[in-house]
């Protein structure tokens, strides 16, 4: 069951993606470039210890938790049907929102792939 602390680190994490990124874009440095790439890997590490990366956990900053939480906070969900209702493309700072999302899904996901895989590859032989 999830606690309060557990939601104002859910919270906290993703405020400090956002951080991230937002100083990655102001730079124009790609996420994968350190120090964004480490800041990132040391909030995932932190969501994994409180056992949030699991999708369906509550709250869930697996990489499509956190995704959907920073697609929201950014208006990319309501941007997105709004292009698609007005048959129009993305804005451009929707764009590269967007490609910034994309970024952090991919490093996340192989993150969490490793993670889990961890074990298999370092038991004693």
């Amino acid at each position: 069951m999830a606690t309060e602390s557990t939601f104002a680190l859910q919270s906290n994490i993703l405020h400090q993606v956002d951080a991230i990124i937002r100083a990655s874009e102001e730079r124009s440095r790609p996420l994968e470039m350190d120090p964004a790439r480490s800041e990132l890997f040391d909030l995932f590490a932190q969501a994994e210890a409180a056992g949030i990366l699991r999708d369906g956990s509550d709250p869930d900053l697996s990489s499509d938790g956190l995704c959907a939480s920073l697609s929201e906070l950014w208006g990319l969900k309501e941007a997105a049907r709004q292009s698609a209702e007005k048959q129009t493309q993305l804005p451009p700072e929707h764009m590269a929102r967007m490609r910034s999302l994309w970024s952090v899904l991919r490093m996340w996901m192989e993150w969490t792939y490793a993670w889990d895989r961890w074990a298999e590859f370092h038991r004693s032989r």
